[in-house]
């Protein structure tokens, strides 16, 4: 995996933390789980190519 993923996740969680304190300190707390969800979303769009290799490396290993 590269460095890169690793802060794209981050930026991502910066994000999605900002976003959520705006929204609460706005008096809007029924979307902050909104945004926190579909910052769960991206990032696990984004992990989904590695998880799949990872797979296919566990599978080559063990000759399933």
């Amino acid at each position: 995996m590269d460095v890169d993923v690793i802060f794209k996740i981050a930026a991502i969680g910066i994000i999605v933390a900002v976003i959520n304190q705006i929204l609460t300190r706005s008096g809007r707390e029924e979307y902050t789980m909104i945004t926190t969800i579909a910052g769960l979303i991206i990032v696990l769009m984004m992990l989904l190519p590695h998880i799949s290799e990872l797979f296919r490396y566990i599978r080559s290993i063990f000759d399933l």
